[in-house]
């Protein structure tokens, strides 16, 4: 039976504000979607609401703390989110190896996990031939700062960490750095301000101001640096 865990942080409230920036991933990552899904970490519900667009057959919530999928349960009993998404407790690893998942989705999940590559290894083995692991986590080390100590994160990861994680029988599809100009933000806040937690006004402002900025500015430099890491690995489809 899976087990129910807590989630320490208290940041899921103010970044559901961040609606530019969740299109902003979404759009690059939708097509990647198969019909079965799961939504590891998927939290209050915020980024199910963005980026689920309903078209799936199923779209797994899986959240392991159980007041959060109480707030998901209750945006799907208020038809806030699609009919196909539901939620599951527990883990990756709580789902049957023999059930075939055609996407698995970690964003800004994987980063809360110790053991990452474990991670990563479990659920491809529950990816069906020719699925997608998807991961949007945060970038580069040297932008570790109170406010990822204070919501448990492990690490930051950059194109060489991803790389290493690469599970058995999958390849790399795609991996791209986002939001070049928030990238400097989180240098700001590391090295002068040192927030534990950003504040409703300051996320409005990046999503508002920043975010549309930071999308023209991925596209010139051609997604080489930037305050996120996204990527994408594909099973082999033997």
């Amino acid at each position: 039976m899976p087990i129910d865990q807590t989630y320490i942080g208290q940041e899921l409230a103010i970044f559901a504000h961040a609606t530019n920036w969740k299109k902003y991933y979404s759009s690059i990552i939708q097509p990647y979607f198969g019909k079965h899904v799961v939504e590891v970490g998927a939290g209050i519900g915020a980024t199910t609401a963005v980026i689920c667009s309903g078209i799936q057959e199923e779209w797994i919530c899986l959240e392991p703390d159980p007041i959060l999928r109480t707030e998901i349960d209750q945006l799907i009993s208020d038809g806030k989110l699609p009919a196909c998404c539901h939620t599951q407790g527990g883990l990756v690893s709580d789902i049957p190896s023999e059930n075939r998942i055609d996407t698995f989705i970690y964003i800004d999940v994987l980063e809360h996990i110790e053991d990452d590559r474990t991670e990563l290894a479990t659920a491809a083995v529950r990816l069906s031939p020719g699925g997608q692991l998807i991961v949007l986590s945060p970038a580069f080390n040297f932008l570790y700062s109170p406010f990822d100590h204070s919501i448990g994160h492990y690490r930051r990861y950059s194109k060489k960490m991803f790389h290493a994680l690469t599970p058995r029988d999958c390849k790399v599809e795609k991996m791209i750095y986002l939001d070049s100009v928030g990238m400097a933000t989180s240098l700001v806040n590391r090295l002068f301000l040192s927030q534990s937690m950003p504040t409703v006004g300051q996320i409005m402002f990046w999503d508002k101001q920043i975010i549309p900025i930071a999308k023209w500015l991925d596209r010139l430099i051609r997604y080489s640096f930037g305050r996120s890491l996204l990527g994408i690995w594909k099973k082999d489809e033997i």
